[in-house]
């Protein structure tokens, strides 16, 4: 059900959003705010939500996906499938070139998913150990021979998720120490231009894109404003078209909304879904005991955080399946605020008084704010849990070292379970390295038989029996603290033109927009 001020918004973009534009114009430059400064640009590799906006522009998948989550080709222009769906065959356009003019091939595909995503990735990893193998049977084709038929095979292609990087410029090389991660090279609608660091990152037009008249846009440039504050004032004062999601707090959103020519979306995440949660490390410590974490869930006060610190945008999810996940298991008893029953559980498991660290997500002044409710959620039945602080460089650090007890994230759901939730869950997917795989490090054999046999099962019956069965054993063990399906309006100028247009909203939503001034 749709909170107040979620109504407020939906019927703000109704009445704004699809009024009648003039044809397209080219021309002029967007001015916008990335928040926070990402630690990268070369997507697969750095998979932060402030590098999916920026790259997403830079770089391409072979397909996107509407807000429905149907495939509109991109770099694949059709595609075919076996009776038996194990052969996938796509054909590429041809034409594209890389910004450096380099030919774009079947071999660029080959190499972005079987040899760059394999070692990089764990969001293709997920999709990639259902494939057997990858084949460039002439410059334009590509075919996937998967193991078994998997389900949200299709739904596998989106640029952040699957993007298409260049082998002539990777391959041989130690990807992360690559000259090139410097000067981004893609096939996307824009080109990279220049990073001032803590200032500016700046795109411009791809003159040689493949798609005839697009993008109409001059440039983008995204501003990197540290002080919450003045990113709302950049908007007010005129100095920034775009409000992303995220890039100004919670409670600066209605008084923004309300402006002339002032637009607002929530439209644009559907692919996405964005979770929030909290990390727990299962591998040591109070942590270790899943009363412990049973307690954590029972001491935090969610519906709080939802109505006061995110002005009621977001629903307080069940469990680690959110609403807008396939085969949620509604039946759940939900982990509701209870203080006492946080108590007797840490008497329960005995818990001493040994220190938790807490690692706050370094993305805006909300989620600080949300660090030190939880905080004091623990502190109140007798947790002694103490806050560390840190930059994103450092967030991405501690958490690919494991060096936590506690730690803020969110992430994708992605439209199916296979591709966004089990990564969190599954034992094969714990690896130093990375904060996006199974950070916390849970291992359940159990868990690992269901969601391998849902994956590839058939048909959705028998799906959701499996995930029904998977929810009711995490639900039990609470691998991470379950925190919030997110709501993340985007604002912008009511002549800023087609700039949502697929289910990533501003990822890739550049490559349509127009001023209409």
């Amino acid at each position: 059900m749709k909170t107040p001020l979620a109504t407020a918004i939906a019927a703000l973009a109704f009445t704004t959003t699809f009024a009648i534009a003039d044809e397209p114009r080219s021309g002029g430059t967007i001015n916008t705010i990335i928040q926070p400064e990402p630690p990268g640009l070369v997507l697969g590799m750095v998979q932060n939500d402030p590098t999916r906006k920026v790259a997403g522009n830079i770089y391409e998948g072979l397909m996107r996906y509407t807000t429905d989550l149907e495939p509109i080709p991109q770099l694949a222009e059709s595609w075919d499938i076996s009776e038996d769906g194990l052969t996938w065959t796509f054909h590429l356009r041809e034409g594209v070139v890389w910004h450096d003019g380099e030919p774009f091939t079947a071999e660029d595909v080959v190499f972005s998913a079987d040899v760059f995503h394999r070692e990089l990735n764990p969001s293709a990893r997920a999709v990639l150990q259902h494939v057997e193998s990858i084949e460039a049977t002439d410059d334009h084709t590509v075919v996937f021979t998967l193991a078994e038929p998997f389900g949200p095979f299709l739904i596998s292609f989106e640029a952040g998720t699957f993007t298409m990087v260049p082998r002539h410029l990777y391959e041989g090389t130690d990807f992360r120490d690559n000259e090139h991660n410097n000067h981004p090279i893609g096939t996307g609608p824009f080109k990279f231009k220049n990073w001032d660091r803590g200032t500016v990152i700046e795109l411009v037009r791809n003159d040689d894109y493949y798609e005839e008249g697009l993008p109409y846009l001059d440039g983008i440039n995204w501003h990197i404003i540290p002080d919450g504050a003045s990113r709302a004032v950049a908007y007010e004062n005129g100095t920034v078209d775009v409000l992303p999601n995220g890039t100004v707090e919670n409670f600066d959103i209605p008084r923004l909304s309300a402006m002339d020519n002032t637009c607002v979306t929530e439209e644009g995440h559907e692919y996405f879904s964005p979770f929030a949660m909290l990390w727990m490390n299962n591998r040591e410590g109070p942590t270790s005991d899943k009363r412990f974490r049973q307690a954590v869930m029972y001491a935090m006060d969610r519906e709080f955080a939802r109505d006061v610190l995110w002005n009621e945008l977001g629903n307080v999810p069940l469990s680690a399946f959110g609403s807008n996940a396939r085969f949620q298991h509604d039946g759940l008893e939900p982990y509701d605020h209870n203080p006492d029953r946080a108590r007797e559980l840490l008497d329960e498991m005995g818990y001493d008084g040994e220190e938790v660290r807490l690692l706050p997500l370094p993305y805006g002044e909300t989620w600080t704010r949300w660090a030190e409710a939880v905080q004091q959620n623990l502190r109140e039945v007798g947790v002694n849990v103490r806050t560390q602080s840190t930059d994103v460089g450092g967030w991405n650090q501690r958490l690919s070292e494991w060096d936590y007890d506690l730690a803020f994230t969110f992430l994708y759901q992605y439209g199916d379970p296979a591709l966004g939730i089990t990564r969190s869950y599954l034992s094969d997917n714990i690896e130093r390295g990375s904060p996006w795989n199974n950070v916390g490090g849970y291992e359940n054999e159990r868990i690992d038989e269901l969601f391998d046999e849902a994956a590839t099962a058939f048909p959705d019956e028998e799906r959701e029996a499996l995930y029904h069965e998977a929810q009711e054993i995490l639900h039990e063990d609470v691998p991470v603290g379950w925190l919030m399906e997110l709501g993340f309006p985007t604002i912008y100028r009511c002549d800023v033109k087609d700039l949502i247009t697929s289910g990533v909203g501003v990822n890739d939503g550049f490559k349509d927009a127009w001023l209409d001034r």
